[in-house]
């Protein structure tokens, strides 16, 4: 449930939604996509397709991305929408490591913390990533890089 959706009439050109894993950034982001006909783009797939995982951390069980390749890539890649005249939602925890100068909106989600476990366990997360997640959520990681970044933040509760 997407509690406080107050979106303008007209998105931006290049929005990104951000926030901890398992927060709702996908469903917001598809759904934001397909309201204003924006492109959707899964940063997860690009990660995948241009093997940007450098290595897997078994502890954690979680592949290991280098933030500054992956934020290089999808900034070709709005350089290039901008050119054609796309727009795009893109969807990643890391999307908000994009230089701000590339990015219009940046969409923060926020869900309570026991909703939060709840849909970690359900996604089969193991105990580690699951608490480091939640502790991520608490200290407001996401948004706090996101500002610090320079970003212009606007914040979604989720649940």
């Amino acid at each position: 449930m997407i509690k406080n959706l107050k979106l303008p009439k007209k998105l931006p050109q290049i929005v990104i939604v951000t926030g901890t894993p398992g927060t709702g950034k996908t469903v917001l982001a598809k759904r934001i996509a397909k309201r204003y006909g924006h492109e959707y783009v899964d940063v997860t797939g690009i990660i995948k397709k241009y093997r940007l995982a450098e290595c897997y951390d078994r502890k954690r069980k979680t592949n290991i991305v280098n933030e500054k390749k992956l934020a290089k890539l999808l900034e070709k890649i709005i350089q290039l929408a901008r050119k054609h005249r796309e727009k795009l939602v893109i969807d990643s925890h890391m999307s908000h490591f994009i230089n701000p100068k590339y990015v219009d909106l940046c969409i923060v989600t926020k869900c309570g913390l026991k909703e939060l476990e709840k849909r970690l366990k359900k996604k089969g997360y193991h105990k580690a990533k699951i608490e480091e997640n939640l502790e991520s959520e608490i200290f407001d990681i996401c948004f706090v890089e996101a500002k610090e970044k320079g970003h212009k933040v606007k914040i979604v509760l989720t649940g």
